[in-house]
């Protein structure tokens, strides 16, 4: 698809007025989003189904389930494991208290499969048509869950950590997370608040020095008060993205979502990119403190997704 985004709008100075202040004080509050979610000018161009984009467009999120079929699933799940076994460093986050994998970041900079999966139609096409715009990978990660030890991911919107943190000034970005192993209900499966993305949750607290070194294992700034929980959830319910392997779940990047812990046998494994538009690069940190490092925020190295026409091997 072409997106019709000039080179004088791309080009366009970014604000640094912080327009969703947080952490910056004892109390929390809701800020009402006055930017746009579906930023298609045509919302009927026949690449998503009507319903798909007015479901983004009021609950922030929606499913599409067997996305990839068996073959490249079974490849997908192969890569998997080979990266559980083989990855090292930072990017390498393992739970609270064990060795179990927590997650691997920056997976879309590494030499394999999973390089090349945001470069697919399937998903890159998505996104350029809800943010209307180039985009860029702002960040990827794998999610183990590993079964009987995989912790919980408590409640938090993720734009919320990437304007404080990483400096994303506006909402115009969103996640998709390729299901690698059955998501059930009992494996800890994504939980979303429908709707919550029409409002930010600004939370209490500062953020402290690097920060990111204790919230990849368990976040405990940046997530709102439990009575600013109790007042989404009564209003809009909670919904469990279960789906089997090779679906994709998108999802707005101000959403409200967290997932309980897995003490089933069943891993519960996904792949997450961070689509970003072009037009809205990241500036510097809305916090006193210096910007995180590139494994977790894209910045010096920004560069918008091109397809590629073959992303699984033996196409």
């Amino acid at each position: 698809m072409s997106v019709n985004t000039s080179a004088a709008e791309a080009s366009q100075p970014r604000s640094a007025v912080d327009l969703y202040p947080s952490r910056a004080s004892s109390t929390g509050g809701f800020i009402e989003r006055t930017e746009p979610v579906v930023y298609a000018p045509d919302k009927d161009d026949g690449l998503l189904a009507r319903r798909l984009v007015d479901q983004y467009e009021e609950q922030g999120f929606f499913v599409l389930e067997n996305v990839f079929n068996a073959a490249e699933t079974r490849v997908l799940q192969e890569e998997l494991a080979r990266l559980h076994a083989t990855a090292e460093g930072d990017r390498r986050i393992e739970e609270p208290g064990q060795a179990a994998v927590r997650s691997i970041f920056a997976i879309h900079k590494m030499d394999s499969l999973f390089s090349r999966l945001p470069r697919d139609r399937r998903l890159l096409e998505i996104a350029q048509f809800l943010l209307h715009d180039e985009v860029y990978i702002h960040q990827s990660r794998l999610n183990y869950k590993p079964g009987f030890r995989g912790r919980e991911f408590y409640w938090h919107s993720d734009f919320e950590t990437w304007h404080v943190e990483d400096g994303m000034p506006a909402m115009r970005a969103l996640s998709m997370s390729v299901t690698l192993t059955e998501n059930t209900p009992n494996n800890g499966p994504l939980m979303l608040i429908p709707g919550s993305h029409k409002q930010y949750v600004s939370c209490a607290g500062e953020t402290p020095e690097n920060h990111f070194r204790r919230s990849l294992r368990k976040q405990e700034y940046g997530i709102p008060a439990d009575e600013m929980l109790a007042e989404m959830t009564k209003k809009n319910g909670i919904v469990t993205a279960d789906a089997p392997p090779g679906s994709v779940i998108v999802f707005d990047s101000n959403l409200m979502h967290g997932s309980n812990g897995n003490i089933t046998p069943y891993p519960r494994s996904n792949a997450f990119f961070v689509y970003n538009a072009m037009s809205n690069r990241v500036l510097e940190p809305f916090c006193a403190q210096p910007p995180r490092p590139e494994y977790l925020c894209t910045r010096a190295e920004v560069s918008a997704v091109q397809p590629l026409e073959k992303v699984f091997p033996g196409e």
